[in-house]
C-alpha cells in the first residue's frame, strides 16, 4: 500500500479520533500509558493503533504533530469567526494555553535523548509563529505595538511550565491578565 497516497475521509476520521484519544490519555496518565487504555478510550483494538504507530515515540510524535497543526489551523479560523482580531487573538491564546499545559506531560519525552523527537521544537516553531504573528498583525491599533510573537509564546510557556504540583497555581488566569494587557 502506498503511504503517499491520501487517505480516506473514514480512514482520516479514525485516526483523528485516535489520536485524540491518545492525547487525553497522555494528559491523564502519562506517556508511558497502557496502549490498551488509548485503545480503550479510541474505540478500537490495540492492533489497529499498532498498526498506525508501530512504536510508542511514533504514536507520541504523531500526537504532538496533530495538536499542533489543529492549533495552527484555529487561528486563520478564529479570524475568520470572532468579532474583531484581538478576539481571535485572545481564544487562540487560551487555545495555546490548553496545547502548552497538555504537553506538560510530554515534556521528559521530548526532551529525551531519543532523536526522534528533535525536529519537533522546530516544527512548532515553524507552524504556530506565523499563525501567532498574522493573529498580531490583525490585531495591530486593538493591541501595544512591538510585540513579537516568539517572545509572546515563550513568555506564555514560561507562565503555563511554572504551575507544579508542589506550587499550583492557576495559570489561565495569569494568561488572562497578559492577554487583558496586550490592549491599547
Amino acid at each position: 500500500m502506498d503511504d503517499s497516497a491520501p487517505k480516506r475521509a473514514d480512514a482520516r476520521r479514525n485516526q483523528k479520533a485516535l489520536l485524540d484519544a491518545a492525547a487525553a490519555v497522555f494528559v491523564a496518565s502519562g506517556v508511558e500509558a497502557p496502549i490498551r487504555d488509548i485503545a480503550a478510550k479510541a474505540g478500537v483494538g490495540t492492533a489497529t493503533i499498532y498498526r498506525h504507530f508501530p512504536t510508542r515515540a511514533d504514536l507520541i510524535v504523531a500526537v504532538y504533530r496533530h495538536q499542533v497543526e489543529a492549533l495552527a489551523e484555529a487561528g486563520p479560523e478564529l479570524l475568520a469567526s470572532s468579532t474583531t482580531p484581538y478576539d481571535a487573538l485572545a481564544k487562540w491564546l487560551d487555545q495555546f494555553v490548553d496545547f502548552v499545559i497538555t504537553k506538560q506531560g510530554l515534556a521528559a519525552v521530548l526532551q529525551s535523548d531519543d532523536p526522534c523527537y528533535d525536529p519537533l521544537h522546530s516544527y512548532f516553531l515553524d507552524r504556530l509563529v506565523p499563525v501567532c504573528t498574522q493573529l498580531l498583525d490583525a490585531a495591530a491599533g486593538e493591541i501595544h505595538d512591538g510585540l513579537d510573537a516568539y517572545e509572546l509564546l515563550r513568555g506564555i510557556g514560561g507562565l503555563c511550565a511554572g504551575a507544579s504540583r508542589k506550587h499550583p497555581y492557576d495559570t489561565r488566569r495569569l494568561v488572562g491578565f497578559l492577554v487583558a494587557g496586550l490592549r491599547v
